[in-house]
């Protein structure tokens, strides 16, 4: 009778895991079949996801995604090392590795679906670009240097009113010592402002509109920065992470960038976008900087490509504070080029050509093409 209900849970796990897998490519089918029912899940269902999930996981001021995944793999080594162990003693033997077998597939498959129905589903809905009106056009060299040479005033206006630390790099210090406390004083973290940055946007563009949980740092970032990753948004959670390791000017607008995501954008260079406009829209000097800092390292390496000569002109006029900026930022990133960042940049870039951005990585910089195009407008 024991190994009769045995035999009935394993089927059950089996079962469960075997359909959410298939559900998942279901529902993945039909948004690449139908970009309509893409758009409207992503505007009727899926945020129902984040006001309930994202809430629910927004209590805990530390990435859930995290501390699972650390779990997860503590647990699989774990279990697979006492299985290799019974195994090698002859106490169990294929029934108890079928077992754990049917228990790796029922995480897949429950992975796999919320994978399905927090992002995957999204990335064939309506652009943010098509949703506000933004098109694109062939742009010439002399517009592309006009637009680099506004955001390089754009920055130098704001270089040296930003605090900045005894290195003289970019300090978010200042905003992130004023946090809420029993006291009652005002919460200006990073996190917050952030929330309030796309807030705001959203009260311009109701595409944008909606409850935002805070962006949080990961308590160990470096398994983003082996990757040369600066954030991450985790479908699993609902949660918007960031590398809180790299140098404080890109945090600001990789905040923004991962919570774009929980509106249901999920384009690689529209998110770009939507954190430049929420960045250089907020009314915090920091935010501002970090969204016209970052907006300007895109545009001027397509510049680069265009014309070395106009690229040149322009770069000789940024400030000598924002260069500093920009070699500590170089050489945060210097310290982990490797192997294990070009397998990421591989597998991110596969990824992303598999969900509908041809591009691929370098998707990243169409964010130039929207930069353009609302300037010229």
């Amino acid at each position: 009778m024991k190994k009769e209900n045995r035999n009935k849970k394993n089927q059950m796990i089996g079962m469960v895991g075997v359909g959410l897998l298939a559900a998942g490519f279901m529902l993945m089918l039909l948004a690449r079949a139908s970009g309509t029912f893409a758009h409207w899940y992503s505007t009727h269902i899926y945020r129902i996801w984040v006001n309930t999930t994202g809430r629910i996981m927004g209590v805990f001021p530390f990435s859930v995604s995290e501390v699972l995944l650390y779990l997860l793999i503590l647990w699989i080594l774990l279990s697979a090392c006492k299985l290799a162990v019974g195994i090698i003693r002859k106490k169990q033997g294929r029934q108890q590795a079928a077992e754990w077998c049917l228990k790796l597939m029922l995480i897949a498959g429950m992975l796999f679906f919320l994978y399905v129905v927090n992002c995957g589903i999204n990335y064939q809905r309506e652009s943010f670009a098509e949703s506000v009106g933004i098109r694109t056009e062939e742009y010439s060299v002399e517009e592309l240097a006009e637009v680099c040479s506004w955001l390089t005033e754009e920055i130098n206006a704001r270089s040296d009113e930003i605090p900045r630390d005894a290195a003289g790099v970019m300090s978010l210090e200042k905003i992130s010592d004023t946090q809420k406390d029993s006291s009652g004083s005002e919460d200006t973290s990073v996190d917050t402002l952030a929330v309030e940055a796309m807030q705001k946007l959203g009260d311009t563009c109701p595409e944008l509109a909606g409850f935002y949980p805070k962006p949080k740092g990961l308590l160990n970032s470096w398994i983003l920065s082996i990757q040369n990753l600066t954030g991450v948004y985790s479908p699993f959670t609902v949660e918007a992470n960031y590398n809180a390791d790299v140098v404080d000017y890109y945090i600001p607008f990789t905040a923004c960038h991962e919570l774009s995501h929980l509106r249901g954008f999920m384009q690689e260079q529209e998110a770009n976008f939507i954190a430049f406009l929420a960045c250089t829209g907020s009314e915090y000097e920091e935010f501002q900087y970090s969204g016209y800092l970052v907006g300007w390292v895109y545009c001027m390496n397509v510049l680069h490509q265009a014309d070395y000569e106009a690229w040149e002109e322009v770069r000789a006029g940024l400030s000598p504070s924002a260069e500093t900026d920009l070699k500590a930022n170089s050489a945060f990133w210097a310290a982990y080029d490797g192997k294990v960042a070009e397998v990421s940049s591989r597998v991110n870039d596969t990824y992303l050509k598999a969900n509908g951005q041809k591009d691929g990585v370098s998707s990243y910089d169409r964010m130039v093409d929207l930069i353009v195009a609302t300037y010229e407008k």
